[in-house]
């Protein structure tokens, strides 16, 4: 089990949903070479049964509301995942745990499609501290070309 880190998660699309609106959709793209490896990313060993990729930050003091997975070319058959989040520091928080599926688990990658978030267990969450939006695989190790776009909706709602 790896941890595998896009680089430039800085430079990620961020649109806000109004002018002067504190409503924000984070684009998170993950693309994955013809050997199945992460572009942009800082291994280029595909992506294995249990690997956790870092996809995107989200900063301290926004509120996880919702997201989506887009999978426009899909991972090898049987390739799933979850998404949640890991604090970049590594250590967790009391108030607000640490959840690699805060917004989903067993999404289908081995299919083109748009997945909701399907966790029906948790409620809006406002991040202490600067976070890791992480995608982490199951089912089978990536030997492809594939494309994926996690789209997560925040709110600036600010650090209490």
């Amino acid at each position: 089990m790896a941890t595998i880190t896009k680089k430039f998660l800085n430079n990620e699309k961020q649109v806000t949903g109004t002018p002067y609106g504190t409503s924000i959709t984070l684009q998170l793209s993950v693309a994955t070479t013809a050997t199945g490896a992460v572009s942009g990313a800082d291994s280029t060993t595909a992506v294995a049964i249990g690997d956790v990729v870092r996809v995107g930050i989200v900063r301290a003091g926004m509120r996880l509301d919702d997201a989506k997975v887009l999978v426009s070319t899909a991972w090898t058959a049987a390739v799933t995942a979850k998404v949640g989040f890991a604090y970049i520091d590594g250590v967790d928080s009391t108030a607000v745990p640490q959840d690699d599926d805060y917004f989903g688990a067993a999404i289908a990658l081995n299919a083109a499609g748009r997945y909701v978030a399907n966790n029906t267990a948790v409620r809006p969450v406002i991040l202490p501290k600067d976070a890791y939006i992480i995608l982490t695989t199951a089912g089978a190790a990536n030997a492809k070309v594939s494309q994926t776009d996690v789209m997560v909706e925040v709110t600036n709602v600010g650090i209490a």
